[in-house]
């Protein structure tokens, strides 16, 4: 069976379980999406299927692939639905973080700042970044202000708490804002 699915964020609630705990969870609206293309080994090299969601028939507006077995019996204009999961599943999901814009090194590093009072003129500054003259140079990867956000991200082992016609009910947060695209891998 096919291990992935395209879905959409449509953010956060709280469901309770049979104990009577309250469960964070994210509600995802998981397809229908339709086999686009299939890939074989014998002509791309792998076996995989192309799944398009959202727009016409023709023309979908997110494409994704994923791999399946060379038995799979999936031909193009199959639907695959959020049915594929169950209650207990674990899924890795990959979306697009929230973007937060220019941001200094307090809010993008947790750096801890200079002292608040007492005449200091560098409360949320950077600090030292280097030494002098040798070596006279701000060495790689240090922690300056910059982007913040907006970058691909992949959260693992999220629990399916429930399955509802296309709803997906996942434990725990998810990458991306509301009505954000993200993809669902089964862990």
């Amino acid at each position: 069976m096919i291990e992935g699915i395209i879905a959409r964020k449509k953010g956060m609630t709280q469901l309770f379980s049979n104990q009577g705990e309250v469960v964070p969870v994210t509600v995802l609206e998981a397809g229908p999406c339709q086999v686009v293309q299939r890939k074989t080994k014998g002509h791309e090299g792998y076996d995989s299927v192309q799944i398009g969601w959202s727009g016409a028939t023709k023309k979908r507006r997110y494409l994704r692939e994923f791999r399946v077995a060379p038995e799979e019996e999936l031909k193009v204009g199959d639907q695959v639905t959020a049915a594929i999961f169950k209650a207990g599943d674990r899924l890795h999901v990959t979306g697009v973080s929230k973007g937060k814009g220019f941001q200094g090194v307090i809010k993008r590093h947790g750096k801890a700042g200079g002292p608040a009072s007492h005449g200091s003129r560098f409360h949320r500054t950077t600090g030292s970044i280097g030494q002098r003259t040798s070596p006279g140079e701000v060495f790689k990867n240090m922690k300056l202000p910059g982007h913040m956000g907006h970058e691909r991200v992949t959260t693992k082992n999220l629990e399916v708490v429930e399955v509802r016609d296309n709803l997906l009910f996942l434990k725990g947060s998810v990458p991306g804002p509301n009505e954000g695209v993200v993809i669902l891998r089964k862990g």
